[in-house]
């Protein structure tokens, strides 16, 4: 049950990308909080200070730290796994998002019904999914696509049972399309598919799991606004859907509707995807990104954008990436937390409501940082 109702008025949709972010008071992850920053217009910072953006990082309500494996950012919502298999959500929750058999957001977290043994969670605009320890998935929140995976197109206010799926080992949300990447290798779609992102060959919806084709030796996948990627065991990538600013890498902006290879990037370990750009982090803690950058949200000192990977600047040693839908974050190896791109909420977390072309930080306000994530305007760190 969640702990605290909404109590103010009317609530917008889906906020910023959500990351995990400690507060400007200096608070570290070793203090055992989570922090938040940029838009609050749906509660989704978590903070108890009802609608106020927030330009440096803040306290998230309730959740200790050390008791986080892992945060979602949807673009009004959040989601918080817990070390015990549970999962916390707060922000928006007209559409069910946060899992907790309500419509009113809700200001702090508060745990998401009839869901235990998560292993790891993901948000998309109004939806949210969870990997339970046995392979399975559940699915809540916005259906009207069919991105619940449930054969309906009806909204579902508490999680339910991805059709047909076993064995999956990473999910991951677009903005309103699934994605489960199976232990042989091969990915699974589902929901909006008018820009070909379930890379089936089609630009049909579908209301449970299709399989991508030509795909095999998949080790992680991301889903953006309506493209797709996938990172194979040999370290390049793949990506599907909408290309019109790039946001494929593939040198066109082709619409595809299978898969086609990202160029110029190799020895990849992560992947994600903001709404209309993408990023890989390499082997080597540097960063490629790719795609619309009309908010200098690739990092390379400019607002244009790139149809094929360029290095982010100025930045090395990074441990993990997160992306919102026009900002982008880093998480470098001593604890440190960077942002660069799109910044009227606040979502870079440096004080300022200025855009960033080349990446910011680190934020001084944090540090020993393990987590991050990024929703529509806002961001998260743990």
């Amino acid at each position: 049950m969640h702990r605290r109702p909404l109590i103010t008025g009317l609530v917008a949709l889906l906020a910023t990308v959500g990351t995990l972010a400690f507060s400007a008071t200096g608070a570290s992850a070793q203090e055992g909080r989570v922090k938040a920053w940029g838009n609050n217009a749906n509660l989704q910072l978590g903070d108890t200070s009802g609608t106020a953006t927030r330009l440096t990082p803040a306290t998230v309500a309730g959740l200790t730290g050390g008791d986080v494996s892992a945060v979602a950012a949807g673009f009004y919502h959040s989601l918080a796994l817990l070390s015990n298999g549970t999962v916390e959500s707060w922000g928006r929750n007209a559409e069910g998002q946060l899992g907790n058999g309500a419509s009113a957001a809700y200001s702090v977290p508060g745990t998401v019904q009839n869901l235990t043994d998560v292993v790891a969670v993901a948000a998309g605009v109004q939806h949210s999914l969870a990997l339970l320890s046995d392979g399975t998935v559940r699915a809540w929140g916005y259906n009207g696509y069919g991105q619940l995976g449930d054969n309906t197109l009806t909204n579902r206010y508490n999680p339910v049972t991805v059709a047909g799926l076993t064995n999956v080992v990473a999910v991951a949300a677009g903005n309103h399309h699934s994605l489960a990447l199976l232990a042989d290798g091969t990915v699974k779609t589902w929901g909006y598919n008018a820009n070909g992102q379930l890379g089936d060959g089609s630009v049909t919806n579908r209301s449970t799991p299709v399989t991508v084709t030509g795909l095999a030796n998949i080790r992680g996948i991301a889903g953006g606004a309506s493209h797709s990627l996938a990172r194979l065991g040999d370290g390049t990538v793949r990506s599907w859907g909408y290309n019109a600013n790039g946001e494929l890498g593939d040198n066109t902006a082709t619409q595809r509707t299978t898969p086609v290879t990202v160029d110029g990037v190799t020895n990849v370990r992560d992947i994600v995807a903001g709404a209309n750009h993408s990023l890989a982090l390499l082997g080597d803690g540097t960063v490629k990104t790719w795609g619309y950058n009309n908010y200098g949200q690739l990092g390379d000192g400019t607002t244009t954008n790139r149809p094929t990977a360029i290095f982010l600047d100025t930045v090395t040693n990074v441990r993990s990436i997160a992306a919102g839908s026009h900002h982008s974050l880093v998480l470098t190896r001593d604890g440190r937390v960077r942002s660069v791109g799109y910044n009227a909420s606040g979502q870079l977390g440096d004080g300022s409501t200025s855009n960033r072309t080349v990446i910011t930080g680190p934020l001084t306000v944090l540090s020993s940082v393990s987590l991050i994530a990024a929703g529509g305007e806002f961001s998260i760190a743990g």
